[in-house]
């Protein structure tokens, strides 16, 4: 199930343990793919805390919301850089990507093969992604005081065996999220140490996988399409979603 596009604002841009999540996934991430410029960047599900930081270095950015979940205007203050779409008919441009953002799109999807072909197509050769998922074996997807205890959490395993089965090719790893999934200001304030020692300490499992992956062409399975699904919309008034060049 798809979260409320507004559940989501409130929790990262609104609580004190979204913006320190923000902030944790957002230090891997900048440490996995350091900020340059030049590149045509996307983002899926909800990937706005994350984009921002390469917002003024990418030379386009855009970031797609699914049709459930809903969709809001991005960035605050700057022109609207965000579509509403179909889960699996994106209204981009084959291989116009350089990298790509998926964060609360594949646990939450309904179609996770068919999103994963869109991601697949609007790539293109060399292009890579970051997956953003709830870790099956930490806290986080226990709890649903957070956007990561919705959908289906993964393993390691579990999440590169369906990148390799949509002809991506996992290449490295890292988690994040050490801390405690919970609200209460006594065990925030401890949430920095947890994060500190959390890949240290083999009895803690972060809350979230992320991993990185590069595309492999040809691909090695069918891709299916459906030629009755059209994107949503876009936000601003366009009655038709149109492929950005």
């Amino acid at each position: 199930m798809h979260l409320d596009v507004q559940d989501l604002k409130n929790f990262y841009y609104r609580s004190a343990l979204g913006r320190a999540a923000q902030k944790e996934i957002s230090r891997e991430v900048v440490k996995m793919w350091p900020v340059g410029s030049g590149y045509k960047m996307m983002g899926y599900g909800f990937a706005n805390p994350i984009l921002r930081h390469f917002y003024d270095h990418s030379r386009k950015i855009i970031s797609l919301m699914p049709g459930p979940q809903g969709a809001l205007h991005w960035p605050l203050g700057h022109p609207n850089q965000s579509v509403l779409t179909h889960e699996h008919q994106w209204p981009i441009d084959t291989g116009f990507a350089d990298r790509l953002i998926i964060m609360h799109g594949l646990e939450t999807s309904e179609y996770p093969s068919m999103m994963l072909d869109e991601a697949l197509r609007v790539l293109g050769p060399g292009g890579k992604a970051l997956f953003i998922v709830p870790n099956r074996a930490g806290l986080w997807c226990r709890s649903d005081k957070t956007p990561f205890g919705y959908g289906r959490p993964y393993s390691i395993g579990q999440l590169e065996a369906q990148l390799r089965s949509q002809s991506f090719i996992p290449e490295r790893h890292t988690m994040a999220l050490y801390q405690l999934p919970s609200h209460r200001k006594s065990l925030q304030r401890i949430g920095q140490f947890f994060e500190g020692s959390g890949k240290f300490l083999p009895i803690l499992a972060g809350g979230i996988i992320i991993i990185e992956a590069s595309t492999r062409y040809p691909p090695v399975h069918k891709i299916k399409k459906s030629a009755k699904e059209k994107a949503i919309g876009l936000l601003g008034g366009l009655a038709e979603p149109k492929p950005v060049g």
